[in-house]
């Protein structure tokens, strides 16, 4: 998944495509809270949170990759 140099709608987009193919657990309840918080916070036009929580959902998708395959 990449993040750098997009702008917070396509980064929303990619983020919520690896959610959404994630496999379901704990990690992709996270990561899912985080990018429907992301969501919220573009929809009021606060790019900043909603970039922050994005970054966050990422971050817990890629630890539910990094524990299927220990």
């Amino acid at each position: 998944m990449k993040l750098s140099n997009n702008t917070t709608s396509e980064k929303m987009k990619s983020v919520r495509a690896s959610c959404t193919n994630a496999p379901f657990g704990e990690k992709r309840a996270s990561a899912m809270k985080h990018y429907y918080a992301a969501e919220t916070a573009h929809t009021a036009k606060n790019d900043t949170k909603a970039n922050k929580e994005l970054e966050a959902a990422k971050y817990a998708h890629f630890c539910s990759i990094e524990h299927l395959a220990q």
